[in-house]
């Protein structure tokens, strides 16, 4: 039988049992919870990668090219040449007008003919030549042999009966079907170039007998009717064009005239002044031994591509030279195709062009990005007419045999490259090549400036600057607070230091942009005269405090709580140092010290510059470095400090051999931490900056970061959009940055921790 006592220390010992497993369980618990958030946060950051690079990848899909059929237009009459092809938006319905002055519309997946239609012409006339406009104005103009011109638009009327999209196409003609009278001796057109627009509209002829003529309508409206208008005409003849003239181009906005021949000499006239336009310069185009074979403007007017004769293509814009004067100059050459190029075809609203060459090979490439795309073969035929849809999705073509081809064309990214992201790019009306971030225009032709380099060196330049301020102070800062602030003083120092850290950044930001960037730059002589009084008064605070105060002064306050004396006198310096500022600008800087830096230094000054980005980020990073530099020399064993100090070592020498070297770990880990958070800083930079994507390591300049780059321009961006995509490859950068920061930091201390781990 148990006794009583037995059957209390039974009852005892399952008691401690229980404790024992539950706490066992608990351990177990809280190790499988902290393993899965560890997973949970690991496979967070691994997700976001890959989800970044999933938005990032198609910028690099090559273009591809699918050809859907091919098929024969019925000419109306036996030998009816081709001189034009061209869609509409949705690429169902393309035009083909041919040299007898018949327009044929038809279905591009099955080339049905829709509707035929004729360009009216008087009597015993003929048509001479051919010209077409900006793609995107979609006109074109018959050259006939009376010295007149017709102008012809191609018009898609789109209806939606029974919630059915039908598209209706015909032909109009905005200055009326009489023909326009271009040379009034009544020459046949031998050649004919042709832009026009609301406004206006203009013609470059050159006539059988060699004459270049430049004539130009505008639109008057009537005083009295403002429906009424009238057509001003004027016409001009010009001199110095090549002999044996074979090519002539309009820029859309009806600025120059392009002439050449087939030798590769080119002359441009200047056409600013419709009552005399002028010759503004003559230059050679092509090799030595090359002919030219094609020429077309790109998109907006202002990039002049040449094909020639040994299959290579070069882009030409003018330049403005160090007189002021606009230069043409052979920007980019593209060696792609070897058979002579038969024709190029610009896209509406992009930097991208299409070329075919004799032996039916089709080249796709973009300019901007100096890049090839795609060169394929297309047929077996030499390739003598080209059509690209406005969307840049569709090609109609026609071969030599006289076979259309319709081809679906995948090019959704082609202005991204290597060189268009990291390298110096020369972009059209730029002096030279530059790195440059510009990503939208009002134009609807603008060439997209997306490089990477000067938000990435922005983002750079501000953690350089913020860390430069922050750095000292906050290393410093824990280092005597860690080893000589008496406990109480710590006690009230450092939360409230970590405190700092909860201060919302936008709150920061907003300050800096709007109360410190002023500040600053009023008093600019008295900030940078801060960097000397300051410490100056310190140091002679410090020898009055140790030399000239009584002693029985000194040892009233206690040990270590010297520093609290420093307050007032860092506010005195500092508020001296802001007041002497006025005078200080008018004895150094003949009262004004910003236009000082501007005029005898040429320095530019910009009011939110990385001064301003500077103090604002490292007041914000200075918590994060402090609080765990703090942590890593506070935590250094005692007895490491009293045994150095037990053998004779000073303070001093104790930190610097014994504190330091143990805490390095730590104290480098706060360092790389606090950069990492300087380098994804966002609302400081984007309040408290010019936000200008610059390449300056001024710091009276400004800059934009990838963060703050993103936080601008990713509301605006359209979805899947070339933007949208390079905002995306600016995060991928930005998050690569930071990862390579913490694993160099991780990597460090780790290193540091194994070979100080022995004192």
């Amino acid at each position: 039988m148990a006794t009583p006592g037995n059957n209390s220390t039974a009852a005892s010992l399952t008691e401690t049992e229980l404790r024992q497993r539950t706490r066992i369980l608990q351990d177990i618990m809280a190790r499988y919870a902290i393993t899965v958030g560890g997973i949970g946060v690991i496979l967070a950051v691994v997700l976001i990668f890959f989800y970044l690079l999933f938005v990032v990848v198609p910028l690099f899909k090559p273009a591809q090219i699918e050809e859907v059929t091919s098929y024969r237009l019925t000419p109306p009459s036996i030998g009816d040449q081709t001189v034009h092809l061209a869609m509409e938006e949705q690429a169902e319905i393309g035009v083909r007008f041919t040299r007898s002055g018949l327009a044929q519309f038809f279905f591009t997946h099955s080339g049905a003919v829709i509707k035929e239609q004729s360009i009216p012409l008087p009597p015993e006339t003929t048509i001479t030549s051919f010209a077409s406009g900006a793609p995107d104005s979609a006109t074109v103009a018959f050259g006939l042999s009376n010295g007149t011109a017709v102008l012809v638009r191609h018009i898609y009327q789109v209806t939606f009966p029974n919630d059915k999209r039908v598209i209706t196409p015909r032909l109009d003609y905005p200055l009326g079907e009489a023909p326009l009278i271009i040379d009034t001796s009544s020459r046949a057109l031998r050649l004919l170039a042709v832009q026009s627009d609301e406004e206006q509209t203009s013609f470059g002829a050159l006539t059988e007998d060699n004459r270049l003529l430049f004539t130009h309508f505008a639109a008057e409206e009537s005083f009295l009717d403002d429906e009424e208008s009238t057509l001003e005409r004027t016409s001009t003849e010009l001199e110095g064009f090549p002999e044996n003239t074979r090519y002539l181009l309009l820029d859309p906005d009806q600025q120059h005239l392009y002439t050449a021949n087939k030798d590769g000499a080119l002359s441009i006239f200047n056409l600013s002044d419709k009552q005399q336009p002028h010759l503004d310069q003559r230059l050679p185009s092509v090799a030595e031994g090359a002919e030219i074979t094609a020429m077309k403007l790109l998109a907006g007017g202002i990039s002049l591509m040449i094909g020639s004769s040994d299959g290579r293509i070069s882009q030409w814009f003018p330049v403005r030279d160090e007189s002021g004067k606009f230069i043409f100059t052979q920007i980019r050459e593209f060696k792609a195709q070897t058979a002579p190029i038969t024709t190029l075809a610009p896209e509406f609203n992009r930097k991208g062009f299409l070329a075919a060459d004799s032996s039916g090979k089709l080249g796709i490439y973009h300019a901007t990005a100096h890049r090839t795309l795609l060169v394929e073969q297309v047929g077996k035929n030499r390739l003598n007419q080209l059509a690209i849809g406005p969307r840049a999705n569709a090609l109609l073509s026609e071969d030599s045999a006289g076979n259309i081809h319709f081809l679906r064309i995948e090019n959704e990214h082609p202005e991204i490259s290597f060189s268009s992201l990291w390298g110096k790019v020369w972009y059209e009306s730029y002096s030279e090549p530059d790195y440059i971030w510009q990503s939208s225009s009002a134009s609807d032709s603008f060439e997209p400036k997306l490089s990477l380099t000067p938000i990435t060196f922005g983002t750079l330049k501000a953690a350089f600057y913020a860390m430069l301020i922050a750095l000292p102070l906050a290393i410093l800062g824990a280092i005597f607070t860690a080893q000589f602030m008496a406990p109480r003083m710590r006690r009230i120092v450092k939360p409230t230091i970590e405190i700092m850290e909860a201060l919302p950044t936008v709150i920061i930001g907003f300050l800096a942009g709007l109360w410190l960037a002023p500040v600053l730059e009023t008093h600019l002589p008295g900030t940078f005269a801060l960097l000397v009084i300051l410490p100056a008064g310190i140091l002679l605070f410090a020898y009055a405090w140790m030399h000239l105060i009584p002693a029985s002064i000194r040892h009233r306050i206690p040990d270590s709580w010297e520093a609290a004396l420093l307050l007032p006198i860092v506010l005195f310096l500092s508020w001296f140092s802001f007041a002497i500022s006025p005078t200080l600008e008018n004895l150094l800087f003949d009262g004004n010290m910003i236009q000082w830096l501007t005029h005898e230094m040429g320095i530019a000054f910009d009011q939110r510059n990385s001064l301003v980005v500077g103090i604002a980020m490292g007041f914000a990073v200075i918590p994060t470095i402090f609080s765990m530099a703090e942590d890593a020399l506070f935590g250094v064993p005692k007895h490491l400090i009293r045994g150095s100090l037990a053998l004779g070592a000073t303070p001093w020498q104790t930190l610097m051999r014994v504190i330091l070297l143990t805490a390095s770990p730590g104290i480098f880990a706060a360092v790389m931490i606090g950069l990492g958070r300087a380098v994804g800083e966002t609302m400081i930079v984007l309040m408290a900056t010019g936000n200008t994507p610059i390449m300056d390591l001024s710091i009276f300049q400004g800059m934009r970061t990838l963060s703050a780059n993103i936080a601008v321009e990713m509301p605006e961006a359209e979805v899947a959009s070339t933007h949208y995509r390079v905002l995306f490859l600016a995060a991928l950068v930005l998050f690569t940055l930071t990862f390579i920061f913490n694993t160099l930091a991780e990597v460090v201390r780790q290193r540091l921790r194994k070979k100080y781990s022995s004192l």
